[in-house]
């Protein structure tokens, strides 16, 4: 062996194995030895029998996730053996997943190669990628089934409801009975409350102007119910003006947004708020900053709907980052940053 594939041989980080015809272990780089424990490794060097299968935990075919049938080691030939999924218990890290190679590389004397390597990591890539994509899918199916259900209550209940108050105050009219009179009243009023709390049902649900008009529009409208239901002023400076995003990013702002001052005004004490929405170095940035009570680093607020690891989330989700600063007694600064190339920009 020359000294280049001598390196390679011994640096290398996938395991290797040489075994003979007979399944006798010929060689085997450091890498390989500190996967198969010291009794294995004894058995693999004295050509015992299936030493390997006291170390492995099956692989897997087309029908199972761990299978011993047609043994990889029993028939190395075969073309759906050169490259498969095999489970090994490790030395120090349990049973670990490979990919796993099995060759004949001298067919003179038999000598075969077995090559492994740890999949761990690709593993846990694809299950956050996976786990991203569920969630993904989940906000987004949340978001049209608020956007649904904002429409039918808008479009349906309130209308019908708005049908019923106008009878009512034409019912007024029909009779010069007190009690009446005064019944119709009490009902036109109750009535005309309700339709308030389901117009900001609807609202709250799904805002009717983040799809039609965009971001500002919307948080302008917001802010304006949340100045008239709880008297909390938000001073709000917006650098976007009527630009609009995709989809998602106007979601993704507006409800960690709607979130943050929800907070304020549930735990932070205070009378104003203040937010910022701008542009800066091809991120669209959010600012929402209140000097009240602050609460204690890595604390989430008790009672949030999404809450601070909900925010974080969705804020991953676009590709973005979600800064949270606060201290008890100094207040709270949420920031969000979310990355806007021009083709995410709605023309």
């Amino acid at each position: 062996m020359n000294p280049l594939m001598m390196k390679l041989f011994q640096n290398s980080k996938e395991a290797i194995f040489f075994f003979d015809k007979t399944g006798r272990a010929l060689a085997m780089n450091p890498a390989a030895e500190e996967i198969v424990s010291d009794d294995v490794l004894m058995k693999l060097y004295q050509g015992s029998d299936n030493a390997l299968c006291g170390t492995c935990r099956g692989y897997t075919s087309d029908t199972e996730q761990r299978t011993c049938l047609d043994c990889y080691m029993k028939i190395p030939e075969s073309e759906e053996h050169t490259s498969f999924q095999v489970y090994l218990e490790t030395k120090n890290k349990g049973v670990v997943p490979y990919a796993g190679s099995f060759h004949t590389v001298d067919p003179e004397d038999g000598t075969r190669v077995f090559m492994l390597r740890d999949l761990t990591p690709q593993l846990r890539v694809q299950e956050r990628l996976y786990q991203n994509t569920m969630l993904r899918h989940v906000i987004e199916a949340q978001e049209n089934e608020r956007k649904r259900l904002s429409r039918e209550l808008h479009d349906s209940v309130a209308q019908e409801l708005m049908s019923a108050v106008i009878d009512l105050r034409v019912l007024k009219y029909m009779t010069d009975d007190e009690t009446v009179l005064k019944k119709v009243k009490q009902t036109e009023a109750s009535m005309t409350r309700l339709l308030d709390d389901i117009r900001n049902l609807s609202v709250e649900l799904r805002p009717a102007a983040l799809d039609d008009f965009g971001l500002e529009a919307a948080f302008r409208s917001h802010f304006k119910r949340v100045e008239q239901s709880y008297g909390l002023v938000v001073e709000f400076v917006s650098d976007v003006a009527r630009k609009r995003y995709t989809s998602d990013i106007e979601t993704v702002i507006y409800r960690i947004c709607q979130e943050a001052v929800l907070n304020a005004l549930k735990y932070a004490q205070v009378d104003t708020v203040s937010v910022h929405l701008f542009e800066q170095g091809g991120m669209l940035r959010l600012e929402v900053e209140d000097q009240g009570a602050g609460f204690e680093a890595g604390a989430d607020p008790i009672g949030t709907g999404l809450g601070l690891y909900g925010m974080r989330e969705r804020a991953e989700l676009a590709g973005g980052t979600l800064d949270v600063r606060s201290e008890p007694g100094s207040g709270t600064r949420v920031r969000l940053r979310v990355p806007i190339a021009e083709s995410q920009e709605k023309r």
